[in-house]
């Protein structure tokens, strides 16, 4: 899981504020209801808007890899408990995406009054409301897909509460984040019908990007030093090096739940080196920039580009896990994450 990295998601201004991609987002216009914005549509289109940046939906295409890359760790294919728990983790995210701004509101009215909620577009009641729905709902999704299904997804809740509401700001917040998105992983892993403990390495790799771009994530309002970005890059490309090469097949996973053998198809290989290519010059590229000038623009763009690498990055473990057909759908949701990023902010 990735709820909205801590700080500001634009840097102060007094032009009208804009996504990380200097793109201007038609939910950031004049507030809803108000004679300057009466022009922008009808209420309800308005209000759909402010909750589009409320959860920060075009961050959603990074959720359903998750559970893609730990069910290909089982050795199954995907099935009906698979989208249950992708159904759950969508859940669960955006539950963090609310209780974020929820929890940030008083902040948020200093540094970001165009957010939804101090701009008035979304009421602070109905936005806590959500968020505690859509755990109820991601819960409920899990428990169907099965009790250890269960057993991953109620710690997943707890830490996604337990970082917007306590620990974001601590020394503790990148950890928490991180431990967040490796029990989203093994959430899919253990819905899907297999153990978690073959799911590990995987879910590491998951946490270690995680655990570095929330760490740059810290620069945003103020900027910072280069040395964040640069560990963060070189983070990326132990990862990726980590990726092309070809794992040992497995052999602690239950035998019930075979674990996947590792691909040694000269086209498994290829796509493993391309996605890991895809995930380098996705993050690399604006932490390169944002270590040669640690500005809050370049350090947003280098947030807003660790978060949209994900796919990629989910895509490689699926691909190197064996499971070529999760790997090219994690991979084909790229492209739409890229483009509706251009009109809602990511982080």
């Amino acid at each position: 899981m990735t709820p909205r990295p801590p700080g500001p998601d634009q840097p102060a201004t007094t032009r009208p504020p804009q996504s990380p991609t200097s793109t201007p987002s038609p939910s950031q216009g004049p507030r809803a209801g108000t004679a300057s914005g009466a022009g922008d549509g009808d209420g309800a289109g308005a209000r759909a808007r402010a909750w589009a940046e409320l959860l920060r939906l075009p961050a959603l295409f990074t959720v359903p890899g998750d559970a893609l890359a730990g069910a290909a760790t089982t050795g199954n294919r995907p099935n009906p408990r698979t989208l249950l728990a992708i159904a759950s983790s969508l859940c669960l995210y955006e539950a963090g995406m609310a209780l974020n701004d929820w929890a940030d509101q008083a902040e948020d009215a200093l540094e970001r009054p165009h957010r939804p909620l101090p701009s008035g577009r979304v009421r602070p009641p109905a936005a806590l409301v959500a968020a505690g729905a859509l755990t109820a709902a991601g819960l409920a999704l899990a428990a169907r897909a099965g009790r250890p299904a269960l057993a991953v997804a109620a710690p997943l809740a707890a830490t996604v509460w337990a970082y917007d509401l306590a620990l974001k700001r601590t020394p503790a917040g990148p950890a928490a984040m991180a431990t967040a998105r490796g029990l989203d992983l093994l959430l899919g892993a253990t819905a899907t019908g297999g153990g978690a403990r073959p799911a590990l390495p995987s879910a590491l790799a998951l946490a270690t990007h995680t655990l570095a771009v929330t760490t740059v994530s810290r620069g945003e309002t103020r900027g910072g030093s280069s040395l964040t970005p640069l560990a963060a890059l070189a983070t990326t490309g132990t990862l990726a090096w980590t990726l092309t090469r070809t794992p040992q097949a497995p052999g602690t996973a239950p035998s019930r739940y075979p674990a996947a053998a590792p691909s040694r198809h000269p086209a498994a290989d290829t796509l493993r080196t391309v996605l890991a290519a895809a995930f380098v010059a996705t993050s690399g590229r604006p932490l390169l920039h944002a270590a040669l000038n640690p500005s809050p623009p370049l350090t947003q763009r280098a947030v807003g580009g660790g978060i949209r690498a994900m796919i990629p990055l989910q895509a490689a473990l699926a691909a190197r896990s064996g499971a070529l057909a999760s790997a090219l759908l994690t991979a084909a949701l790229a492209p739409a994450a890229r483009r509706f990023a251009r009109k809602v902010s990511v982080t």
